[in-house]
C-alpha cells in the first residue's frame, strides 16, 4: 500500500470538550476559550468544537456560540464544529447561522456534521436512534441543495421540510466554507462524504490489527462512493483525530498523565457512555500503561508523537491532518506544555519549515574552515590598515 504524505500537514484539537463533572463549569468554558487562543499563538491550524446535551462532561451545547466567543479572541485559527448534529436540527436554521458565523469571522468557520454521537441526546429530544444516520443524510442533502442552488429548494423529509427556501445571506467564503462528516466505526460516514463530496473527520484512533487496515478501507468507501455522485476524494482534507500528551520524557509524560488519563477513559467512556472496559486494566492507574502499549494513546516525547504520527499515516494509506483531542489529562500547565512542545518540536517534521535553517546550518558547518580563514584575514586587514593610519 502506497502512503499519501501531505506536503504541509494541519494540526488541530478536537474539543469535546472533556471535563470531570463535578468541576466548576463557568470556569472549564473559560480554560476552553483560553486554550484556543494559545494554539492560537502557537500556530495551530483549527479547532472542532463539540455539540452535546447530555453526559455531565462535554459541556458545550452550542458550538457556533462558543465559535463566535473565540472567534474575538483569535486571529488566524480555523473553527469548526465538531461537530454539528444534524438531526437536532432544522437544516434551513442550522446552515443559516453558520454562514453568519462564516461573515463575523472572515472566512475562518467550518462545519462538521454528524448523526448525533450520544443517546442520551437523541432520548431527550424524542429522536429514534436508529434513525439518526438517515435524518443526517437527509439534513445534508438539504444542505448542499442550498449551499448549491440559485433557486428556491424544496424538499420534504418525515422530520423537516423545505418550501421554497433559499438562503438568507450568501457564505463569505465562496462557494462555501469547508465541510466535513464525522466517520468512526460506522461506514455511514464515509458514505455520506463521498456521496455529498465534503472532507471526513475521523472520530477514533488506530489501535493497531485489523482496526488499522479498516481505516484505509473506510477512506476507500468514501472513494468508490464519491466515484459514483461525481465526486473525487482528497485525502489532504482527511482528519484524523489522536489521543497524545507529551512532555521532555516518556517517564514524566506517563506520570504526569497517569491519573487524569485514566479518569478520563474510566469515568467517561466506560462509566458515563458504557463503552466497553479497557480489558486487563483493573484500576485508573493502570490503564494508561495498556493503552499506550496497545498503540492507542501516544504519551511520552515530542520524538515519540512524531514516529505515532507517521505509523498512523502508514496504516491508514496517508492523511493530511492531525486532531488532538483536547483532554485535561495532566495539570493546567503541564497541558499547555505539551501543546508548546508540539508546536515547537512536531510541527518542523511534517510541515518542513526548517528545511532552510538545517540545510544553512549544514553549509556553514561544512564551510567553516574556509570561513573562519576569510574572518582571519578580515581581522588582519582591519588591523593593518588602522596602523596605517597612525
Amino acid at each position: 500500500m502506497t502512503t499519501f504524505y501531505p506536503k504541509r500537514m494541519k494540526f488541530g484539537i478536537f474539543m469535546g470538550p472533556f471535563h470531570a463533572s463535578n468541576e466548576n463549569p463557568t470556569l472549564s468554558i473559560e480554560r476552553d476559550l483560553e486554550l484556543i487562543e494559545f494554539l492560537d499563538y502557537l500556530g495551530f491550524d483549527e479547532a472542532w468544537i463539540g455539540e452535546h446535551h447530555s453526559g455531565g462532561w462535554e459541556i458545550i451545547s452550542s458550538p457556533e456560540v462558543f465559535i463566535a466567543t473565540a472567534a474575538e479572541r483569535t486571529k488566524h485559527i480555523k473553527l469548526g464544529t465538531g461537530v454539528s448534529s444534524l438531526p437536532y436540527h432544522h437544516p434551513l436554521v442550522l446552515i443559516n447561522r453558520m454562514i453568519l458565523l462564516d461573515h463575523i469571522t472572515r472566512g475562518r468557520t467550518m462545519l462538521g456534521v454528524g448523526p448525533g454521537a450520544l443517546i442520551g441526546d437523541a432520548y431527550m429530544m424524542g429522536i429514534n436512534p436508529s434513525q439518526q444516520r438517515r435524518q443526517m443524510d437527509e439534513s445534508l442533502t438539504a444542505i448542499m441543495k442550498l449551499l448549491k442552488n440559485d433557486q428556491p429548494v424544496t424538499f420534504n423529509t418525515d422530520w423537516f421540510s423545505l418550501n421554497e427556501a433559499t438562503l438568507h445571506i450568501a457564505p463569505f467564503t465562496q462557494p462555501h466554507f469547508p465541510i466535513s462528516v464525522a466517520a468512526a466505526q460506522s461506514p455511514s460516514g464515509m458514505v455520506a462524504a463521498g456521496k455529498h463530496g465534503a472532507s471526513v473527520l475521523s472520530m477514533s484512533t488506530l489501535r493497531g490489527g485489523e482496526r488499522s487496515q479498516n481505516m484505509n478501507d473506510f477512506w476507500k468507501i468514501a472513494e468508490n462512493t464519491a466515484k459514483e455522485f461525481g465526486h473525487e476524494m482528497d485525502r489532504n482534507e482527511w482528519q484524523i483525530v489522536i489521543q497524545a500528551f507529551i512532555a521532555n520524557n516518556k517517564k514524566d509524560a506517563m506520570e504526569k498523565a497517569r491519573i487524569g488519563a485514566g479518569r478520563f477513559q474510566r469515568e467517561y467512556f466506560e462509566q458515563t457512555l458504557g463503552t466497553p472496559n479497557v480489558s486487563n486494566a483493573k484500576s485508573i492507574d493502570s490503564i494508561i500503561d495498556q493503552m499506550v502499549e496497545d498503540g492507542a494513546w501516544c504519551v511520552g516525547t515530542p520524538d515519540d508523537l512524531i514516529d505515532h504520527i507517521k505509523t498512523v499515516s502508514d496504516d491508514s494509506g496517508g492523511y493530511g491532518g492531525t486532531l488532538l483531542w483536547a483532554h485535561e489529562w495532566a495539570s493546567r500547565k503541564d497541558t499547555l506544555n505539551s501543546y508548546e512542545m508540539i508546536a515547537r518540536y512536531v510541527f518542523p517534521e511534517f510541515q518542513q519549515s526548517t528545511i532552510n535553517q538545517s540545510n544553512s546550518q549544514k553549509w556553514s558547518m561544512e564551510n567553516r574552515d574556509r570561513l573562519v580563514s576569510f574572518r582571519e584575514a578580515a581581522i588582519e586587514q582591519a588591523e593593518k590598515d588602522y596602523k596605517k593610519s597612525k
